[in-house]
């Protein structure tokens, strides 16, 4: 058997084996449940994309308005609950939120399922997707307001203050604009880093996504699997980069892309 895998040939050759294959689009073959392993992702990647990115919009929704207005209201009441919000979004172990979300709204309250997916019916997804949104929006949140509070400062913001510019005029578009740069690129990194750590969400909710197969995976030693998984998400990760790159061109016209 490790010879038909080629397990006994070094480490390196059978890495090389491994990309030859993958360049012409053959992944290999589960050796546990004995299929294909490209077909075994790209069923369960729909799940995984569908979580992520409820997460991510949740994160979004949640962290870039209180964000600015904390910044707008620096060292006040709002302000002080924000960073209040971020501190214990951060601290809160995604499994433990998502196991307490699961004692309030499914067993006590009994308003949504326990665990599990039903194709595309929400009721599965809003828990999970809170419990791995929540702690994503901190980080978010936090450096939305870092930077809005950067911006804020800047002569053109103080000149379009003085010239009458309306206060939401000021925030959204001379603001926010300039600042949302590093929110971008780390909201980017963070989707990419959501598809590929929801293996905790996943396990806690019963949630049929990469993550999953991915634990299924190492537990049975089942190599092409993970490898291929690991390759996927290295991937999305490069192409997200150069997508980043791209926008930025457009949020900011001082950067030019030339030749």
């Amino acid at each position: 058997m490790a010879e038909h895998l080629g397990l006994d040939k070094p480490l390196p050759v059978q890495y090389g084996i491994f990309l030859g294959h993958a360049l012409k689009g053959d992944f290999g073959t589960s050796l546990s449940k004995n299929r294909p392993t490209a077909d075994l992702i790209r069923e369960r990647f729909p799940a995984t994309l569908q979580l992520a990115a409820a997460a991510a919009l949740i994160a979004l929704v949640i962290s870039v308005p209180i964000g600015v207005y904390s910044a707008k209201r620096r060292g006040g009441f709002f302000d002080f609950v924000a960073r209040m919000m971020a501190v214990l979004g951060q601290s809160v172990p995604s499994f433990f939120l998502g196991m307490m979300l699961i004692l309030l709204f499914a067993i006590e309250l009994g308003w949504l399922p326990v665990a599990g997916r039903e194709g595309l019916n929400l009721k599965y997804l809003i828990l999970p997707a809170i419990a791995l949104g929540w702690g994503i929006s901190a980080g978010i949140m936090r450096l939305t307001r870092s930077s809005m509070l950067e911006v804020l400062d800047t002569d053109y913001v103080k000149l379009a203050r003085i010239k009458g510019v309306s206060e939401q005029k000021v925030i959204w578009k001379h603001a926010f604009k300039n600042a949302a740069l590093p929110v971008l690129t780390y909201a980017a990194m963070i989707f990419v880093i959501i598809l590929g750590g929801t293996v905790v969400i996943e396990m806690v909710f019963a949630w049929p996504g990469l993550g999953r197969l991915v634990v299924e995976a190492v537990q049975t030693r089942d190599f092409p699997v993970v490898q291929t998984v690991v390759m996927m998400l290295c991937a999305l990760f490069i192409f997200t980069n150069l997508i980043v790159d791209i926008v930025y061109g457009y949020l900011n016209p001082k950067i030019k892309y030339s030749r």
